[in-house]
């Protein structure tokens, strides 16, 4: 029996939870991967996962077992591609947001791909939680202040923001000079997905921050729906510099409020904390720092 083919297959069904997606994740049968598992099930002489026909789940040796098979898996190729002095190999998945996908990785990612032609890259894009090990996700690159999580995060950047409206607003309502003058004023409200409550504007006074929460009769979720409602003229909105610097350099939208900026947007990379990072990740993670590093 090859123990190593056998803890990566054991790994991956524990990890997913079903026989059938890790069979697709490892490109096998799943006869394959049932086959495996009992042997290896055997040779160990304890049962790793209780199957049902409508979930997998681990046993308490099998919960033990994992911790150590990941950590093992990880060296162990490590240690092969040092003594090997081979590139790093395999598939990664990753999840990033969105505009930062558009704007800094993706225009990136022919360099990454040519310095590593043999990582298969499978990328998804989501604004929301995303549970690493049960959807088989390497990391993930996120924006915004990171909540309590058992994810290890990298900050790989601090982005500028600011505040605007397009001069159609500011015509018609005025250019506030101070926050003060926010209470006589319209936002575009962007709401949170996790706790669907409207996130407040946030702005740096004097070295502290400042939140104020600005009326409107129009909330949002969605990057885009945010920035095209307030060249539309519906409101103040605050975004990162990097996407509105286009437009404001074309008139098409306005900075307001340049005294009281809103505080820097931290961008960082997660990945789970229970698992010994891979090549494979620390590339790519080393990668994005890279990018991001002269990002503002």
């Amino acid at each position: 029996m090859d123990q190593v083919k056998a803890m990566k297959v054991f790994v991956r069904i524990y990890e997913r939870s079903s026989f059938t997606l890790a069979a697709d994740d490892l490109n096998l049968p799943r006869a394959t991967l049932t086959h495996t598992l009992n042997q290896f099930e055997a040779w160990l002489g304890t049962r790793l996962l209780e199957r049902s026909t409508r979930r997998v789940r681990p046993t308490l040796d099998g919960e033990a077992y994992y911790q150590r098979c990941v950590q093992l898996l990880a060296e162990l190729e490590e240690a092969e591609l040092a003594f090997r002095t081979v590139a790093p190999k395999g598939r990664l998945r990753v999840d990033l947001h969105g505009t930062l996908a558009k704007y800094f990785v993706v225009p990136a990612l022919p360099q990454f791909m040519a310095r590593y032609p043999d990582i298969e890259l499978s990328i998804s894009e989501a604004d929301r939680f995303v549970d690493l090990i049960a959807e088989g996700v390497d990391c993930v690159l996120r924006a915004g202040t990171l909540g309590d999580s058992a994810l290890i995060g990298r900050r790989v950047a601090n982005l500028r923001q600011v505040t605007c409206a397009s001069p159609a607003y500011l015509r018609k309502y005025g250019e506030p000079k101070s926050l003060v003058e926010l209470s006589e004023h319209r936002a575009v409200n962007y709401v949170s997905r996790t706790t669907a409550k409207l996130f407040p504007f946030e702005f740096m006074v004097n070295g502290e921050l400042q939140e104020v929460t600005i009326k409107g009769a129009l909330s949002v979720f969605g990057a885009e729906i945010y920035s095209a409602s307030a060249v539309a003229g519906l409101g103040i909105i605050q975004c990162p510099h990097y996407r509105m610097a286009e437009l404001i350099e074309q008139g098409v939208m306005r900075e307001i409020l340049h005294e009281t900026p809103p505080p820097l947007m931290p961008v960082s990379v997660l990945y789970p904390h229970n698992r010994h990072m891979s090549p494979r990740v620390r590339v790519f993670v080393d990668w994005l720092a890279e990018i991001f590093e002269n990002a503002r």
